[in-house]
């Protein structure tokens, strides 16, 4: 990944606690399924993977595995989730995405039963969010107006990359151009 500080390696899904951003569960990426296609709702099944185990926690996720498909077989488990959730997504409502009528700083809100969808204007960018822990349009008293779903997704979202850093300072690794021997999988 060209963008990343760590260009090379092994591809590692992570579940982190959000206080310590200690790693409670991971799974290794191994390309793509000996059926030779790409895998169908990967993103699903990794969250459903990482989170086994795991009862009446919170999910924060970016975009990549947020989805509403994901969020009903997390409630089952008695499991919420606040993610980022990209604009080209099936089953957005259209409603949310306009953004030529809407004033900066203002958020469109859309129910179900069970999950909350915010649409956020910040200067010409809409950001979406999806949440099935919160069921109010709560919005901050602060100058930006952002709903307390963003203010909750942005305290919780760099549980991650706080883990690849803390990773990154305090490597034991052993210095070998042969990393199969580093590293064992189970």
């Amino acid at each position: 990944m060209p963008s990343k500080p760590a260009k090379y390696g092994l591809k590692i899904w992570v579940a982190c606690d959000a206080q310590s951003s200690y790693a409670w569960k991971m799974q290794v990426f191994t390309g793509k399924p000996t059926s030779g296609g790409p895998e169908k709702n990967q993103e699903m099944r990794v969250v459903v993977d990482v989170t086994d185990g795991l009862r009446g926690h919170d999910v924060t996720c970016d975009h990549f595995f947020t989805s509403y498909e994901l969020s009903p077989q997390l409630l089952k488990r008695k499991i919420t989730m606040v993610g980022t959730v990209r604009k080209n997504k099936p089953k957005l409502p259209s409603a949310l995405l306009a953004t030529k009528v809407r004033e900066d700083f203002s958020s469109k809100f859309a129910f179900t039963p069970t999950t909350t969808l915010v649409s956020y204007l910040p200067k010409n960018k809409n950001v979406v969010l999806l949440s099935t822990l919160h069921k109010t349009t709560e919005i901050s008293d602060c100058e930006d107006r952002k709903p307390v779903i963003i203010l909750d997704y942005n305290h919780n979202k760099g549980v991650v990359d706080n883990l690849d850093k803390v990773i990154g300072t305090y490597s034991c690794r052993r210095m070998t151009t042969r990393w199969h021997l580093v590293f064992h999988l189970p």
